[in-house]
């Protein structure tokens, strides 16, 4: 097993893209590298945040302008 398990790593390292295991020919099991993991994780919370975005713009909320954002990132570094 563990030769297969290398095999799967670099196989999942070249390819970068999960690898879908399967069980009596229906889907099981995927794996994929830390890395590609995160990127998926952190695209599923920046669609959440837009989501969330256009529900309010949606219900008529008003947001910020961008020099207004850009002020509020600039005192958060410099503090």
């Amino acid at each position: 097993m563990r030769n297969r398990t290398r095999e799967i790593s670099i196989l999942a390292r070249e390819k970068d893209e999960p690898i879908y295991l399967t069980k009596n020919g229906e889907g099981d099991m995927v794996i994929m590298t830390i890395d590609h993991y995160e990127r998926l994780k952190a695209q599923s919370e920046l669609f959440e945040q837009l989501g969330v975005a256009q529900s309010q713009s949606a219900a008529g909320k008003k947001g910020i302008t961008h020099s207004q954002m850009m002020t509020s990132l600039r005192r958060r570094v410099h503090a």
